[in-house]
């Protein structure tokens, strides 16, 4: 099993996609022979589907692979069965849980990369989602989408993109305030937040967090004062 869950696809100074990660992503590629990619670019709204699989396949020209978008296959679901690997594009998270309940994919990905071994990465929306469901998300629901249940790869939740940071003058919520709400309406849920560049991987030895930048995350949990870390072995999240 490997689980590639990115808080972003790119950083202010990256030249492709998922470059700050690429290393680690290329090496499970190699590892568990990864010849067959399908990318899942349903969150994606500003830019074509294509727009995004080009831009995934920009990243990867060194290897040996075959990278094509889910939407170039008639089945949505014969496409996850080709694959030997799976990448899910950030954007819009209710878009994308919403478009994988509509075509019937959540239960195919699940059996795909928790009983037959095939590699899964998502970054940003595709990350969100590896949670039970995607209710931690940063995103404005842009459509009717009352089913929030989702690949519940992991028993916590996740908010990617996070960063605890007050603006001058601007009256709302802090993203602290946002998941501490979440966390009294779920009080025995965790919430672990990860900041831009960097990565949860979950494999047969465990979870472990990745940032080159050495940036913390941050654990949420009702009852309990925030939890600031550069821990890497998060094992025991998986255990909540």
């Amino acid at each position: 099993m490997q689980i590639f869950m990115l808080s972003n696809g790119k950083l202010p100074t990256s030249t492709t996609l998922l470059d700050f990660a690429q290393p680690a992503i290329k090496a499970a590629f190699q590892k568990e022979q990864v010849k067959k990619v399908v990318v899942i670019p349903y969150a994606v709204i500003r830019l074509t589907y294509d727009e995004r699989v080009d831009s995934v396949k920009a990243g990867f020209t060194d290897m040996d692979l075959e990278i094509k978008g889910i939407h170039e296959f008639a089945d949505p679901v014969l496409a996850i069965q080709w694959a030997d690997a799976i990448m899910v594009s950030g954007g819009n998270t209710w878009y994308l849980n919403k478009s994988l309940h509509d075509n019937g994919l959540i239960e195919p990905i699940r059996k795909a990369v928790l009983e037959e071994n095939k590699v899964y990465i998502g970054w940003s929306a595709g990350t969100v989602i590896c949670a039970p469901n995607m209710c931690t998300t940063n995103d404005m629901c842009i459509v009717d989408a009352a089913i929030t249940s989702s690949l519940n790869f992991v028993p916590f939740h996740i908010n990617a993109h996070y960063i605890e940071a007050s603006i001058e003058n601007h009256m709302g919520e802090t993203r602290d305030e946002r998941i501490t709400e979440f966390c009294i309406k779920n009080p025995h849920k965790t919430v672990l937040g990860i900041p831009e560049g960097s990565w949860l991987h979950l494999s047969e030895q465990g979870l472990n967090y990745h940032c080159p930048q050495n940036k913390p995350h941050t654990l949420f949990k009702l009852g309990k004062e925030k939890y600031v870390s550069n821990r890497q072995d998060l094992s025991n999240l998986m255990t909540l």
